[in-house]
């Protein structure tokens, strides 16, 4: 999860689909609006706290002050596009 306005937030899961690893973001209110694929868990995760993502863990002090999204998951636009995989928002050393 990353802060990234009075109350917004992005959110982002690490997925496989077909053998391949992507990291999927999400707005509040569950809409997926771009995705990245990685390598592996490991590079996403590294690649998620690189990028100011902290990681949310149900009981910590950051579930208690921010609630995790509910919902099914659905294709979105952000307002400013992909922003994550255009790089505009990501750094990759790569």
């Amino acid at each position: 999860m990353k802060i990234v306005g009075f109350l917004q937030h992005n959110w982002a899961i690490i997925a496989r689909s077909h053998g391949e690893s992507f990291i999927v973001f999400f707005s509040d209110t569950v809409g997926v609006f771009d995705w990245i694929l990685v390598e592996d868990r490991t590079q996403a995760e590294q690649a998620l706290l690189r990028n100011g993502f902290e990681r949310y863990a149900d009981g910590s002090e950051l579930a208690s002050a921010v609630p995790r999204p509910r919902g099914d998951f659905r294709l979105s636009e952000h307002p400013s596009g992909r922003i994550y995989s255009s790089g505009r928002y990501w750094s990759d050393p790569s």
